[in-house]
């Protein structure tokens, strides 16, 4: 586990990892992250349902990678605070051999990284780092990644945080850049694009209370825009679409009701 960590907590400002482990139901927040989760539950109840869908999209693509991809390394950028099911656990249960790399910039990811994502099988690995620093994450993730095999690129619930949408789209392109053929790039956002118009207004008066208080602020985007991180892959059936909607497990009652979030997976040719 690599302790590079030189970023004081700061319990004073919102942090989106803490907020999205207070839409969990997780206990690793503070009292300032709790009260922006619940202004925002005020305003959007459906938060927390798309807090627990981006998640087991997490483990739908993670499986549909190691599973059906035979993918054995991963680079989880935006990791969040562990909970259930994280990419190593998901990974590792198909393909114990499988290697992953966390990488995120809150010092208290880093603290229960070191305590919790660790495995018995294979290895984690753990950097601190901003997605605007695609150039260290790259050469550290190179210390317990091969290049030249094919990577599971994960960005869920973090190309929103980065609000010049030319510059995250740089980003993303410089990371699938680096990745070989045969890598997949699985991703969520945030959108206004999904939902009735109350639905919307909601969704927006939310996400609006909440960038008046948070250290970084989330920019909704639109499908069109999204799809823009895909330029160059191919999409794996059934494309970008909600992120409940991404191949659900099946249930006797139809297709899962639609959440304000897309999710899509990409592979590299």
């Amino acid at each position: 586990m690599t302790d590079d960590s030189s970023r004081k907590i700061d319990a004073s400002v919102p942090h989106s990892a803490r907020v999205w482990n207070c839409f969990l139901g997780g206990k690793d927040n503070y009292e300032v992250d709790r009260e922006a989760a619940r202004r925002y539950r005020e305003l959007f109840p459906q938060i927390d349902t798309i807090a627990r869908t981006d998640r087991a999209f997490l483990g739908r693509a993670v499986r549909y990678m190691a599973g059906e991809e035979g993918i054995r390394q991963f680079l989880d950028i935006g990791t969040g605070l562990p909970t259930m099911d994280n990419t190593h656990e998901v990974a590792q249960r198909v393909a114990p051999e499988s290697r992953i790399v966390y990488v995120d910039n809150d010092p208290l990811v880093l603290v229960h990284a070191q305590a919790l994502l660790n495995s018995s099988t294979g290895v984690t690995d753990y950097i601190e780092a901003d997605l605007r620093e695609p150039e260290m994450i790259l050469a550290k993730a190179a210390n317990t990644l091969d290049f030249d095999q094919p990577i599971g690129l994960m960005l869920l619930g973090i190309l929103h945080f980065v609000e010049d949408f030319d510059l995250v789209r740089r980003v993303v392109a410089q990371l699938v850049e680096a990745v070989p053929s045969g890598s997949h790039l699985a991703l969520t956002h945030a959108t206004f694009d999904i939902g009735s118009h109350d639905v919307v207004e909601a969704n927006a008066a939310a996400q609006a209370d909440y960038n008046a208080n948070a250290a970084v602020p989330l920019m909704a985007r639109t499908k069109a825009q999204i799809l823009q991180f895909f330029d160059g892959l191919e999409l794996v059936e059934p494309g970008l679409v909600s992120m409940s909607r991404w191949r659900p497990e099946a249930i006797p009652f139809g297709e899962p009701p639609e959440v304000a979030g897309f999710c899509g997976v990409g592979r590299k040719p």
